[in-house]
């Protein structure tokens, strides 16, 4: 096993302390921030901060605890707008020596995701991306901005709107025809 880092911010699990927790803070510089929202596909990262510690769990098994900050700017879902949201988040992750892989490609997901396997190097930074990607809202929304409705039919028929379509709605029209003395 090699001794030399796959990453500047990875930690070797064997030199870890068994007994000590072993804090880290990350504050990305300008580059990685661009490197990031574009891996992420953001309009912008413009901060970013993940600080915690990690720290044996067992004999076997470590646990990652961090508090993530970011603000992150992308494209509103209806507009295009810059939409910039806010993200503070505990994170916790298990790293488990005995971690099992389900043996099907389609397994149920377990309720707690939070366990990984346990490697030779835990990297702080990799799971600092994947805990900002996990968070970023996927459709944001600039105030007050809303789909509307479109509404398609062919020439000379009346357009069915989500509201016709309602279980209820032929009740209402038969109400509206038995009211209205006109007809």
């Amino acid at each position: 096993m090699s001794r030399t880092p796959p990453t500047s911010t990875a930690l070797r699990v064997a030199d870890l302390p068994q007994n000590a927790d072993t804090p880290f803070s990350l504050r990305p510089d300008a580059d990685t921030l661009r490197q990031i929202a574009e891996e992420l596909g953001l309009s912008a990262v413009r901060k970013l901060s993940f600080e915690g510690k990690l720290a044996a769990s067992g004999k076997t098994d470590w646990q990652l605890d961090a508090r993530l900050g970011a603000t992150v700017v992308q494209p509103c879902v209806v507009t295009l707008e810059p939409v910039t949201t806010r993200i503070d988040v505990n994170i916790t992750r298990f790293f488990t020596k005995d971690y099992e892989q389900p043996d099907e490609p389609e397994a149920e997901m377990p309720e707690d995701d939070r366990s990984e396997p346990l490697k030779a190097w835990i990297d702080p930074a990799a799971v600092m991306i994947e805990a900002l990607a996990l968070e970023i809202p996927q459709y944001p929304r600039a105030d007050g901005a809303e789909l509307g409705q479109a509404v398609y039919a062919e020439p000379g028929v009346a357009p069915m709107t989500d509201e016709d379509a309602r279980p209820f709605a032929g009740l209402a029209q038969l109400r509206e025809k038995l009211e209205d003395p006109k007809e």
